[in-house]
Formats: C-alpha cells, sequence, structure tokens
C-alpha cells in the first residue's frame, strides 16, 4: 500500500518549493544540463547523420563504387568480363572506362587533369554525375567525336565557354628521350558542378575517342555499382577473384573511405564526450536529493513511525530524482529535435549574417551543414539520460532508508 504513496509523495517533493534556495538552484540547474547535455548530443549525432548521408547519396553518387583495371594492357575479353560482374548478384551495373592523365591547355593557361572516357549509354548505370551537368549532357559526347565535359572550376581557370576548343597534352610513350607531347582538339561540350575536388581534378570525353588516342580496341578498366555502398569493398573483391584476370581491384573505401571514417570516429567521439556533459548533471542530482534528504529527515522519521519501510523511503526519493531526469530527457530530446531539423536553415542564416560561407564547396563535397534526424537514436539518448538520472538517485535514497527516528525526534532508548 505505501508503493503508490511513495510515488504521490516523492512527486510533491519534486514539485514542492525547498525551504533552502540553494536547493531549489541546484535542481534546476541539474533539470538544465541534463536538457542541454541530451539536446547537444541529439544535434551532434543529426549533424553527423547528415554528413553520412550526403557522403552516401552525393559523393557516391558519382564515385563508382568499385573498379577493376588492368595491370597491363587491356580488357581483350571486354564484353566477357562486363558480363560476369553485371551477373554478380551485389551488382547493380558496370560500365567499361579508360584513364587519360595529361594537360589541358588554353593559350598560355594550363591544368593538369585526369581525363575519364566513358561510355555514356552505360555510365549512368554506375553513376549521376550528369545530374550535375550544368550546360550540355551525356548524348554531347557521342554526337561530337571531340566533345569534352569539364568541372565548372576547371573551365573558369583555363578561361573557357561552352562551345570553344582546348588542347589535350599527352606524353610520348615508349620513348626515352624528351620529346614533345601529342597534341588532340577537344570543343568543350559542358560543364558540371558537384561540390569538392571531383570539379577540380576530372574531365570526361568519351571512351571511342580514348581508344583512338592510345590506338587499342578494349578499355582498360570496368567501373560498377553495388548495392550496399559500405560493403563495396568485399564485393569488389568477390568480383575481382572472380575473374581469371591479373588485375587491380579497387573501392570507394581505398579513394574516399578516410571521409566516411573521420565521420565514424567523431560520432563515437561525440557519444563519449557528451554523455560525460550528462552524467555530470546527472551528478547534481545526487546533491540535490542529498540536500533534500537532510532538509527533510524530521519527515522521514515521522514516516517511519507511521509504518514506513526501508523501501517506501527509497521510493520517495528515487521519484523525485527520477521526476528531474524525466523533465531534462524529454525537454533535450524536444530541443534537440526542433534545432535538429532546422540546423541547415539556422546555419544558412548564420551564413548570411557573417556575409561568407562556413563550408566551402570547392573542398569539402558539400556547401552547407547537413541534418538527418534518426528517432531511434533520439529515443536512446533521452532513455540513457533518464537511467543515469535514476541512478544517481540510489545513494541519496539509501541514506534516506537509514534515518532513524529516535535520533531524528529526540527520542531516548
Amino acid at each position: 500500500m505505501f508503493r503508490p504513496l511513495s510515488v504521490f509523495i516523492g512527486l510533491r517533493y519534486s514539485k514542492a518549493k525547498h525551504k533552502n534556495k540553494f536547493v531549489s538552484f541546484i535542481s534546476v540547474a541539474s533539470i538544465f544540463g541534463i536538457v542541454l547535455g541530451v539536446a547537444v548530443l541529439i544535434i551532434g549525432l543529426s549533424t553527423m547523420n547528415g554528413f553520412e548521408s550526403a557522403l552516401r547519396d552525393k559523393l557516391l553518387s558519382v564515385i563508382p563504387h568499385g573498379e577493376l583495371e588492368t595491370v597491363q594492357g587491356e580488357f581483350t575479353n571486354e564484353q566477357q568480363v562486363l558480363t560476369a560482374v553485371r551477373s554478380h548478384p551485389g551488382v547493380v551495373g558496370a560500365s567499361p572506362y579508360i584513364v587519360i592523365n595529361g594537360l589541358l591547355q588554353n593559350n598560355i593557361k594550363m591544368k593538369a587533369l585526369q581525363m575519364r572516357a566513358i561510355e555514356p549509354e552505360s555510365e549512368t548505370q554506375v553513376t549521376s554525375i550528369e545530374k550535375y551537368i550544368k550546360q550540355g549532357g551525356w548524348e554531347l559526347l557521342t554526337t561530337t567525336e571531340n566533345g569534352l565535359i569539364l568541372g565548372e572550376p576547371v573551365a573558369k581557370q583555363l578561361g573557357l565557354s561552352v562551345g570553344q576548343r582546348v588542347t589535350l597534352l599527352l606524353p610520348q610513350e615508349g620513348e626515352t628521350k624528351l620529346k614533345a607531347p601529342r597534341k588532340f582538339s577537344f570543343i568543350l561540350t559542358g560543364t558540371f558542378k558537384m561540390g569538392g575536388q571531383v570539379d577540380t581534378t576530372l574531365g570526361f570525353i568519351h571512351i571511342n575517342k580514348a581508344k583512338q588516342m592510345l590506338n587499342i580496341e578494349h578499355a582498360t578498366g570496368i567501373a560498377f555499382k553495388v548495392d550496399d555502398v559500405l560493403q563495396a569493398q568485399v564485393i569488389s573483391r568477390e568480383v575481382g577473384y572472380s575473374l581469371q584476370v591479373y588485375m587491380y581491384v579497387k573501392s570507394w573505401i581505398t579513394s574516399q573511405g578516410h571521409l566516411y571514417r573521420d565521420i565514424q570516429m567523431v560520432k563515437s567521439l561525440m557519444y563519449v564526450i557528451l554523455l560525460l556533459v550528462v552524467a555530470v548533471a546527472c551528478f547534481n542530482i545526487v546533491s540535490t536529493l542529498v540536500m533534500a534528504v537532510n532538509e527533510k529527515r524530521g519527515d522521514i522519521a515521522i514516516l517511519k513511525t507511521m509504518g514506513a519501510n526501508k523501501w517506501s523511503l527509497r521510493t520517495i526519493f528515487m521519484v523525485q530524482g527520477a521526476f528531474n531526469g524525466f523533465i531534462g530527457s524529454v525537454l533535450g530530446a524536444l530541443l534537440g529535435t526542433f534545432i535538429a531539423i532546422n540546423l541547415s536553415s539556422v546555419f544558412s542564416a548564420i551564413e548570411g549574417m557573417l556575409g561568407r560561407k562556413l563550408l566551402s564547396g570547392d573542398i569539402y563535397f558539400i556547401d552547407y551543414l547537413p541534418s538527418q534526424i534518426d528517432y531511434q537514436q533520439v529515443a536512446v539518448i533521452s532513455l540513457v539520460a533518464f537511467v543515469m538520472s535514476v541512478v544517481a538517485t540510489i545513494y541519496p535514497a539509501w541514506t534516506a532508508s537509514n534515518i532513524e527516528p529516535a535520533k531524528e525526534l529526540g527520542y531516548s532508548h
């Protein structure tokens, strides 16, 4: 019969004003600390989720998930290899390519660039870079024999506009003596802007033109897309080992994996650091309840003389502390969720006030602060904060249950 009464008294104690104003201050501070810790943890993890999502949906949409490159020569059995790669259960699509490292020249302006020779018809199965083409499109690579698509920053650096000609310089192959480079003329048929280093390091031409330039008949690489980007390394190895060709096996984890690992590391550190902030706030609950117990020693003694057992008294103060933890967790979850939902807008407003971009698209693969809420994470964070606040009540509650009525009420044996 004392259990409901204990809850009732505990809630009354939570809402009642303390005689000592310092106790009230510590109580409010503990709630505010939990609110702040929970909210910041939700906002931080939502930001990391946003970066992870942007990495997966944007950067990995223009970079092949896996690549196979011949160690020497070309894929003489190109169609058979393509068929074998596409038949793998984890592969969504595949496309042949050739990589050429050269130097673009327009008058006196030059830019070193990696030219990726693609087959426009099948490239859409592997990447989605056509979504970021601002002018022109893949079809112009087919209709224009010497068509070239460059990133906007490269085109500006070379002083090029769509329709103008540019020269590609390639070194002489198989020669030990220094000779003049081979020159090939191209027409800029389009530009793209994705953000990050891709815009400044990559250009696209048709694979048939590259074959003519290199005097080969087949592709030197096969790019493919997988259904699970996090398993790209495993699937790439499975595909590579299934083929009887001596080649290099690569995945996006090789070239861009550091970004994903950095995001995961920051998420882990954020969990630990901000949970410690919540733990410090919960420690304030211990201080609050210890002082509350000292303040209510007479009440505790009277309850004991009326027949209240130790667990009833413990429950009273556990409920009081848990109430603070519950309020802090709920308010923190609501505040954190609200800010996380509007984080991109808030960040843009701050950039507008400062008059400059805080995230440069030329350096990072995005120029905004992303945010993606995982409501399961919100629930876990709130629950952990509440459990920590309940654990913090154990010592003060145990102390309250050990108070002796005879000493408190002035009785003697």
